[in-house]
């Protein structure tokens, strides 16, 4: 009974961790929106703000792989 109690903290600790994934997406999401919006208006300043453009998107992306990561050791630590 006990172990399996704790099997239910442990998956949902990485159900509720795995909701950065999710995060992640939106917020990759926003980034790209936001550049697409600002080039549009002003198309001459797009080129100089692509590098900007993928730093914020790995960002983004790293935090998403980092809660995928805690999501897996919380689900196979021993």
């Amino acid at each position: 009974m006990e172990g399996d109690i704790a099997n239910m903290g442990q998956f949902i600790g990485a159900g509720l961790a795995a909701i950065g994934s999710g995060a992640a997406a939106i917020g990759v999401g926003h980034v790209a929106g936001n550049f697409l919006a600002g080039a549009l208006r002003n198309p001459s300043a797009a080129a100089g703000q692509t590098a900007t453009l993928f730093i914020g998107i790995a960002f983004a992306e790293a935090l998403g792989i980092f809660a995928f990561l805690v999501s897996l050791l919380l689900m196979f630590a021993v």
